[in-house]
């Protein structure tokens, strides 16, 4: 290229570059127009649909004067039905109704056994339930890394077993599944119980299959806060007939009786749902592909919208179809460049948020400091439980990746127009932000 070809290449390249910028509008962040003036924003999905069906529900409970659930008739038990129609939408054999989505981890930590010198492996960022139950059971909770889909990463369990694991916990967190092929192989192998705990994500599935159906026993929360709610309220899913009976005996104070094992007693709390609540959740539970539907049909609208953006980064997903929408998560370089691209949508009308709805627990510091129910709690008073060391050194990668993520939630309800805006928002920040 000779001087006159290079000065007619450079005008001509700077001359685009103008036109871009000139095209490119003005972040809002910078004295632009936002893209919306009222912040996107929606409620939790639940009570959206709340309508004369949960209402009739009620209804019949105040009318039947029995809102204990076994004095009534097991064919017309609100809980009753609502637990065979979760078995059934979830492929199981058997779900039961409790008070809560702890309860029902710690009702799957009795029915599996789990007991002092036993350890369980979960992920560093999960829920506070997750880690107060296996305290709970006497054992020792044994934290590993998450991967890019902020759930239990398979390739950091392995070597955290010990003669002494129990169970692995992989937790599907903020409506993703855990890639559970290779978990529950590992299980398998070792020899070791999978316990899902799909709180955050009811009604996934992963490969086809219902989240929660797949490991030895799965458990749910119906909490405010997820897909279907009765306010509170829990469910522990399985198709083993023995850990059916015993999570059945430590829901009920042991004393559940008709059931034909040489099992006579086993000591348990009273985790029992109401005939209210029960009431409620059936309701919730035959609108759930309804939620769900409304939610992944929004999340795919952006999720298509973003999808030619050079250089996107989405959350990893190891089963998008089976993914939840809970939220569009864009992955960035650092923390820095992540926070400027959460003032700039925000600032757009269209705010993003990090990973949320769980705690990176090694780093608590009561958790740090190994603080239990009384100092002679078994959970920390092996040598093994003295050795082990929590602390956010033990969960170097869990925090990094949190660190870089941030994500526009979805929301059942939101309209056409609202998914167009959170597209056209991601579509003027994020490039904006990957090139500075």
């Amino acid at each position: 290229m000779n001087r006159r070809e290079f000065l007619a290449a450079t005008a001509a390249a700077a001359t685009v570059a103008e036109t871009v910028a000139e095209a490119a509008p003005q972040l809002a962040v910078d004295g632009g127009v936002p893209v919306r003036s009222k912040p996107l924003a929606g409620p939790n999905w639940g009570p959206q649909y709340y309508d004369e069906k949960e209402q009739v529900q009620l209804t019949e409970v105040l009318q039947g004067h029995n809102p204990f659930r076994f004095s009534n008739p097991l064919e017309r038990s609100k809980v009753g039905i609502f637990e065979r129609e979760t078995a059934a939408r979830m492929k199981t054999e058997y779900a039961l109704g409790v008070t809560s989505g702890t309860a029902a981890l710690h009702v799957a930590m009795a029915a599996l056994e789990v007991g002092p010198g036993d350890e369980v492996i979960l992920p560093a960022w999960t829920w506070y339930s997750c880690y107060n139950t296996v305290i709970q059971a006497g054992a020792l909770p044994v934290f590993a890394e998450i991967d890019e889909s902020f759930n239990i990463d398979p390739k950091d369990i392995e070597h955290r077993i010990t003669p002494q694991t129990k169970v692995i916990m992989a937790v599907h967190l903020q409506g993703n599944p855990a890639d559970l092929d290779p978990i529950l192989e590992i299980g398998r192998r070792r020899g070791i119980k999978v316990l899902e705990d799909a709180s955050q994500s009811v009604g996934a599935s992963y490969k086809g299959k219902p989240l929660g159906s797949m490991g030895d026993m799965g458990i749910f929360s119906l909490q405010q806060s997820k897909t279907i709610t009765a306010g509170e309220g829990g469910v522990v899913i399985t198709s083993d007939a023995y850990l059916y009976e015993r999570a059945c005996r430590f829901h009920d104070v042991a004393a559940r009786p008709g059931f034909p094992s040489k099992l006579r007693f086993m000591p348990g709390l009273n985790y029992r749902m109401n005939e209210f609540t029960g009431g409620v959740l059936l309701a919730q539970l035959r609108k759930l592909d309804t939620i769900i539907g409304d939610v992944r049909r929004n999340a795919q609208r952006v999720y298509r919208g973003v999808g030619d953006l050079p250089g996107t980064r989405l959350r990893h997903r190891p089963d998008p179809a089976g993914e939840l929408g809970t939220g569009i998560f864009l992955g960035f370089q650092s923390t820095e460049e992540r926070e400027r691209y959460a003032r700039a949508m925000k600032a757009e009308g269209v705010p993003v948020a990090s990973p949320g709805g769980s705690v990176i627990l090694p780093a608590v510091p009561e958790i740090e400091q190994k603080v239990t129910v009384t100092p002679r709690w078994p959970s920390f008073t092996s040598e093994r439980g003295k050795a082990i060391r929590y602390g956010r050194e033990c969960c170097p990668r869990t925090i990094e990746i949190l660190g870089r993520f941030a994500g526009v939630m979805m929301n059942p309800k939101y309209t056409e127009r609202d998914t167009e805006d959170a597209v056209a928002a991601i579509r003027k920040v994020y490039p904006s932000i990957v090139k500075a």
